[in-house]
């Protein structure tokens, strides 16, 4: 095969790999290895290129026999001893060859995780007898996986595939082989390192060397060792992101800039979100969960055991420029929730649009986004709004030109009423279209958690407050009249269930619209005279509230709001002479 395999299909064509896959077992010394681990082609986006339907049953049924696939595994090990000697003396043979025995062992567990179980998967590393001074299976499995957690950069992509079983199992894997080698042992002790290391993966945003860019530095006369380094970077790129590096030029790389970035993110979320031992908790979602800023000077120790320090500012910076992937929104989501160092710096900042606008065009483009990404959004604004101070400052800091609110030019509009009118929008779509419950009770105690420090609410805002309590009650009378006319109509033997339906549904307006008065009420008890847009929208509609005063789930805080609304009339009577009441 060597250096004429230069493409996939040569590959999956060639004697090297049907040796492989072969019944006759290969040392680890045969010449065979160079052999196999010389082709020249990018790693292929998708691995499945590699084996056909016949070589994945040649696999599983012959590496038993032949016990290929853990000498393979060793084959990678011996290589990547070699790494550092080869970078210093120039020297990318070894380079390209632990980056393609890699490839060649991340294909073969992708097949042997859909067609086996971990126990099997564990027999695939000991299948073959041992010679003297060779290593035992599990001391085997035992340093490839402390490889693969110290030499990150090129095996995020082999750790996904290795923790990819859940995706066969419908009930949750709270232990196995995999889960045990990476959180306990060796791998343990390297566990704030890699979370470290794939945040600032994350952090960086690096994007893919050009594949081309060597040889045109080489021909500029760009010197060797600059041409040396960027083909070693445009090498090591390929395997980690899936060939993302000249497999196709242009389109995957428009579509996927930041592979490194990515992949990194969904390792780490991955590691963060596994669950706990029967007699340890996750290494992984501890160090997540308790990391500090670096400017953090405190001499106190932290009581979790795999706590480090990390730049906040880079890591608030790249949280608010990727918000448009999903897993960026979770892993934000992860960090307001789980660790209090960093939910405290980012409520601290002076700066919180560049954060909270990308989590508003998520919520305001919510036919265009899947629900868990809704969702996350919505629970990181109702994390953010049971601050006080988040809620008095989004109203003082002032935005132009809102260019993907497109119901309404808004010139000019503070943060806090940009975030009423998409949540209002949010709860309006919600009604027409998926009706979901929980949704709108996040969206309604979002606005709760807000109003008592509603400021100066834009006119446009105040219009859609009242907007919303219109259309609840028009809901409210629709359904009402429903469940009249049922009560009413004879009953057949299928009618029996309409009533509790009806029963149901209403009792779901009511308590939204409870809500929604509570909201108004909050509002207007706490800061009257901050809103008279609000203010001037009630007394416009006031019609709308009229049913709700003899109503005996209103009552109470229809009291307070006539209270409220006969004092505001005061007020602008004597203010304003004109004013038509």
């Amino acid at each position: 095969m060597g250096a004429n395999t230069s493409q996939v299909s040569d590959l999956s064509e060639s004697q090297s790999i049907r040796t492989l896959i072969g019944p006759d077992a290969i040392s680890e010394n045969e010449p065979f290895w160079n052999q196999l681990i010389s082709f020249t082609f990018t790693s292929p986006t998708s691995m499945f290129g590699v084996f056909d339907h016949l070589s994945v049953s040649l696999i599983v049924q012959n590496n038993p026999r032949s016990g290929n696939f853990g000498a393979l595994v060793r084959v990678f090990l011996s290589r990547t001893k070699e790494l550092k000697i080869s970078t210093e003396c120039q020297d990318q043979l070894f380079i390209w060859q632990a980056h393609n025995a890699l490839f060649l062992v991340r294909c073969l567990l992708k097949v042997f995780i859909r067609e086996m179980s971990e126990e099997e998967l564990h027999l695939q590393f000991s299948y073959q007898e041992r010679a003297p001074g060779t290593y035992g299976s599990r001391y085997t499995q035992i340093i490839f996986f402390h490889y693969v957690n110290s030499f990150v950069l090129t095996t995020v992509t082999t750790l996904l595939v290795l923790l990819s079983y859940q995706l066969f199992h419908k009930e949750v894997l709270r232990e196995g082989l995999i889960y045990s080698y990476l959180t306990r042992g060796r791998c343990l002790s390297l566990t704030s390192r890699l979370v470290k290391t794939l945040l600032y993966n994350f952090i960086r945003q690096e994007k893919c060397p050009a594949a081309t860019h060597v040889l045109q530095t080489q021909s500029d006369g760009g010197g060797l060792l600059y041409g040396l380094a960027s083909g070693v970077a445009s090498g090591l790129w390929s395997v980690f992101t899936l060939g993302g590096v000249g497999s196709r030029p242009g389109a995957e790389q428009d579509q996927n800039p930041l592979p490194l970035s990515n992949q990194s993110l969904l390792l780490l979320l991955v590691l963060a979100n596994l669950t706990d031992g029967p007699d340890c908790p996750n290494p992984y979602r501890q160090a997540v969960t308790c990391f500090k800023n670096t400017q953090d000077s405190s001499s106190i120790p932290s009581p979790q055991p795999h706590t480090f320090q990390i730049n906040f500012n880079s890591l608030y910076t790249a949280l608010c420029e990727q918000q448009k992937s999903d897993q960026v929104t979770l892993l934000l989501y992860t960090l307001l929730h789980q660790n209090s160092n960093m939910r405290t710096y980012i409520l601290s900042r002076t700066d919180m649009e560049n954060l909270v606008l990308p989590i508003l065009e998520i919520l305001y483009h919510v036919e265009e986004r899947n629900s868990h990404h809704v969702y996350m959004a919505l629970i990181i604004l109702l994390i953010l709004t049971e601050d006080d101070t988040f809620n008095r400052s989004i109203h003082e800091v002032m935005l132009k030109n809102i260019s993907w609110y497109t119901e309404r030019v808004l010139t000019e509009i503070s943060l806090g009423s940009l975030l009423i009118l998409v949540v209002i929008r949010t709860i309006q779509f919600n009604m027409t279209r998926t009706r979901d419950k929980y949704l709108h009770t996040n969206c309604l105690a979002a606005l709760a958690n807000m109003s008592a420090q509603f400021r100066n609410l834009h006119q446009y805002a105040a219009q859609r407050i009242i907007s919303l309590f219109a259309l609840l009650s028009k809901k409210h009378n629709k359904v009402l009249e429903q469940a009249t006319q049922s009560l009413r109509g004879p009953l057949g033997a299928d009618d029996t269930t309409v009533l509790p339906d009806y029963a149901q549904d209403l009792n779901v307006i009511e308590e939204v619209i409870r809500m929604m008065l509570e909201i108004i009420n909050s509002c207007l008890s706490n800061s009257l005279h901050h809103n008279p847009n609000l203010l001037y929208a009630l007394l416009y509609k006031r019609e709308l509230f009229e049913q709700f005063r003899s109503h005996p789930s209103f009552q109470d805080i229809m009291q307070n709001l006539d209270t409220v609304r006969r004092d505001s009339v005061f007020l602008l009577s004597f203010k304003h002479s004109s004013v038509y009441i």
